[in-house]
């Protein structure tokens, strides 16, 4: 087996792009030679978001991941299109987060109350550590357990999007993470509802469980809607503090997998958490903050936010369109059902977490 050096490793925008390339070429490119690329997975995405309008059950960014992956069966990118896919697959996606951010409040947290926060944190927690065991009984690759367990654990397809902009992982372990997601969002959408009302479930108690148990947003808010309005306006808010996890839990995995990669290489290396920290802090991340202080101290008018939410759920659909025109769909198949038994275990875990946590903590009256 070859060693490679951290030196000479490729970079994660060269692995995204299919070929090695230098870094000077990476660094030097220029918009001519981004635009084929960002233009092909634009006008996939403009096609998955019009489809996404007729079916809101399944959304814009799953058409445009399952369109990408069809195309790429018929054909693979061609070479002067990989860098505008590596550019909307990583650039576009990070920016992404950031107009997210202008929707989310600081003080979201707050009004949920202190009854919600057991319930959002200790199905987080279990999401968590059950996507490390799990996997690891599993024998799932590290990056695409990590992937699945911010999915399910936070909000679904922003969650795997803000954390692969952190990770760089592999196409065919966000392609797979976010097939899983959406297999049990449709399964939440169909189910909850009906269980909710089996055990009498108040509107309150419905909108935390949706708010808590659901991945992505679009299935939570048809979920509530389905059990009642006042399911909704409950369950939307638990689910942007939800989403407020992203903050965190990105930072957390650029801490530790840059401390865990510069003990690899130098185990005499060991830099104080706080230099760590600045050097590894993902630049994003920081915008993402500024966006979400700029919408609490109200610097952003309310007429935005309808814009700003479009913007940011348009731009996901241009990265994740990106990745599946990315993929090779052999990966995938080598991966086996083993991620989609994960997916489930997981999607079981917090669901009969969050109603036994709400049990303990009052939640369900």
């Amino acid at each position: 087996m070859d060693v490679v050096t951290n030196q000479n490793r490729p970079t994660s925008l060269q692995r995204k792009s299919g070929r090695l390339t230098s870094s000077k070429e990476v660094e030097t490119n220029q918009p001519r030679s981004v635009l084929p690329g960002l233009l092909a997975a634009s006008a996939l995405g403009a096609v998955a978001t019009v489809l996404g309008h007729w079916a809101p059950l399944i959304g814009a960014p799953v058409f445009a991941i399952v369109a990408g992956i069809g195309i790429s069966l018929l054909r693979r990118p061609l070479a002067r299109e990989r860098p505008g896919l590596a550019f909307s697959s990583k650039v576009v996606l990070q920016g992404s987060i950031v107009v997210m951010g202008t929707g989310l409040s600081f003080h979201q947290v707050l009004r949920t109350g202190a009854s919600s926060l057991p319930v959002l944190l200790g199905s987080l927690a279990v999401a968590l550590v059950g996507a490390t065991s799990l996997g690891r009984l599993f024998s799932i690759d590290r990056d695409l357990r990590t992937l699945i367990g911010v999915g399910t654990g936070i909000c679904g397809a922003s969650a795997i999007a803000a954390t692969d902009a952190v990770i760089s992982a592999a196409e065919a372990d966000v392609s797979y993470a976010i097939a899983t997601i959406f297999t049990f969002n449709v399964v939440a959408v169909l189910t909850f509802p009906t269980f909710g009302h089996l055990l009498g479930l108040s509107p309150h108690a419905f909108g935390l469980w949706s708010g808590t148990a659901i991945n992505d947003m679009s299935s939570v808010v048809a979920a509530s809607s389905i059990f009642g309005h006042g399911a909704s306006s409950y369950a939307i808010v638990v689910k942007l503090t939800r989403t407020l996890m992203i903050i965190p839990i990105s930072l957390g995995l650029a801490y530790w997998r840059s401390r865990r990669s510069r003990l690899q290489g130098d185990p005499t290396q060991r830099l104080s958490a706080l230099r760590n920290v600045r050097q590894t802090f993902p630049t994003f991340i920081g915008f993402f903050l500024a966006a979400v202080a700029l919408n609490t101290v109200g610097l952003l008018p309310a007429s935005w936010h309808g814009f700003m939410s479009n913007t940011a759920q348009f731009m996901i659909t241009i990265a994740l369109a990106a990745i599946g025109l990315s993929t090779n769909v052999r990966d995938i198949r080598r991966t086996g059902l083993k991620p989609l038994a994960l997916g489930a275990s997981l999607w079981i875990l917090v669901t009969l977490t969050s109603l036994g946590l709400q049990s303990i903590f009052g939640g369900l009256k």
